[in-house]
């Protein structure tokens, strides 16, 4: 996980360069700084979250995987005990 944040910050910044660079080149007045900077920061902030919830539905999915492994597993199992159960009960 701390790799993939090295890897996100690493994009984000460069994403924040880009766009820095683009309103420069659109606006090309300074004035305008705090305008871009808050534009900058609610895109880094949305990036951040969505970068978030995809990590959490990563993490969600393996869970649900391995809960369904151990419900297949369990089901063997209980077949297995289940004839265990039928052979010894047979007279």
């Amino acid at each position: 996980m701390k790799d993939a944040n090295r890897s996100f910050e690493r994009i984000k910044k460069g994403q924040l360069q880009r766009e820095s660079e683009l309103y420069s080149q659109l606006l090309g007045k300074s004035e305008f700084g705090d305008l871009e900077s808050f534009e900058a920061d609610l895109a880094v902030r949305r990036n951040e979250i969505l970068f978030k919830i995809q990590a959490d539905m990563e993490d969600t999915r393996n869970a649900l995987k391995q809960a369904e492994q151990l419900t297949e597993r369990l089901r063997k199992r209980l077949s297995e005990l289940e004839g265990m159960y039928r052979i010894l009960t047979k007279k």
